[in-house]
């Protein structure tokens, strides 16, 4: 509709009544942007509402040079919706909050991007040039993209994906976030009870293939421990995976890993707002955990083997979770889950080869790959 009635006027009292309302409206030149879904995955977004809504930022990014300047134009511009009328202007303009405080108006722009996006060789509020068709799906172009598709993937849009021609396939592929819990916490539940019970039978010892004089019983007390151990090595595999999968660098040359990739997690960055994949679908999922379950089988005792398994499931279910929280919660600032999500945000948008931990930070420090402390003092 915009592309044939033309950009939409707004008066400035109409932008500070739709701030009033919970909008966060902001301007450039002008230009009006609507960041109010962008904010979604801002810790502390009420926050940035409160501070930014019905700002004119022109000022900050106009102002003196600094390397966010053209990544945030460039940005901002996805999320245009009109003009502001002739003559009006916002508070930030001249001698309003973007004047007063261009280090705060900046960081409106500059917090994510932080010259990582896209390169800094354009100066105006212009998008790049888009290197697929966004009317198609996407999973069948990317592989096309060869040397520039790693740069590509790493520049967020606020927009749905669509992966597959067939609409099964499409649906196969997304879920809603309670669909997860609602299918493998019963699950959970089950397969524990299953186990504690085959354990409090006392026929289940450790090492008995291998001789039966020194062969560990294993009592039905030892549960929790065990169920325990398997979370503890989910959030290792999770780490693994997370790293060494979802973030390898397919060659330029390899149309099938560079599709492989982008299914595998290459979406998610491409589109981190797109609620319906931030978790894995039950029936892809399914055939993971049914291989996982399958190693475990063959290297430990079957009681043994299904009490591991099930503490990993539930180290899954907590994990898929959590990170549907960290990009759409609003915990509280301080909180442990508060600087959980600003570590995730700062994966996304600034550290995408460190940070690899999602439920805990704990792995990154022995990996040597935790994000640096400093790269936090700008939100501070």
């Amino acid at each position: 509709a915009m592309a044939t009635a033309g950009p939409r006027s707004f008066s400035a009292a109409e932008v500070r009544a739709r701030c009033a309302q919970g909008a966060c409206l902001v301007s450039c030149r002008r230009r009006l942007y609507d960041l109010s879904g962008f904010v979604r995955l801002h810790p502390g977004g009420e926050q940035l509402l409160r501070r930014r809504a019905g700002t004119d930022v022109s000022a900050a990014l106009d102002g003196p040079p600094h390397r966010h300047s053209a990544n945030a134009r460039r940005w901002l511009e996805q999320y245009y919706v009109g003009d502001l009328e002739q003559k009006q202007l916002l508070l930030g303009h001249g001698k309003g909050f973007a004047a007063q405080n261009p280090a705060a108006a900046a960081q409106l722009c500059a917090w994510y991007w932080d010259g990582l996006w896209v390169p800094q060789h354009n100066n105006h509020c212009l998008l790049p040039q888009d290197l697929v068709d966004w009317q198609k799906p996407l999973l069948w172009q990317v592989g096309y993209l060869g040397e520039k598709y790693d740069e590509w993937v790493h520049q967020p849009v606020d927009r749905p994906i669509r992966l597959f021609h067939s609409d099964f396939l499409e649906f196969l592929s997304k879920t809603a976030w309670y669909v997860v819990f609602m299918v493998w916490t019963p699950v959970v539940l089950y397969l524990s009870w299953v186990s504690y019970t085959s354990l409090a039978q006392g026929n289940t010892r450790l090492f008995s293939s291998f001789t039966t004089e020194y062969s560990i019983p294993i009592h039905k007390y030892y549960f929790p421990f065990i169920f325990l151990i398997g979370m503890i090595l989910w959030s290792l595999l999770e780490y693994l995976i997370h790293r060494f999968v979802f973030h390898m660098k397919p060659p330029a040359s390899n149309y099938y890993l560079i599709t492989l990739h982008f299914l595998l997690h290459g979406q998610h960055h491409k589109s981190p707002f797109d609620s319906s994949r931030l978790v894995f679908p039950p029936v892809p999922a399914s055939l993971v955990i049914g291989f996982f379950y399958g190693v475990l089988r063959l290297l430990l005792p079957a009681v043994l083997g299904l009490s591991v398994f099930v503490g990993g499931l539930c180290g899954y279910v907590i994990y898929d979770m959590m990170h549907y929280y960290l990009h759409y919660g609003s915990p509280r600032k301080g909180t442990y889950l508060y600087g959980l999500k600003a570590y995730h945000v700062k994966h996304h948008f600034e550290h995408q080869k460190s940070g690899f931990g999602i439920s805990t930070r704990f792995w990154d420090y022995p990996f040597r790959t935790l994000i640096p402390e400093e790269s936090f003092k700008k939100e501070d």
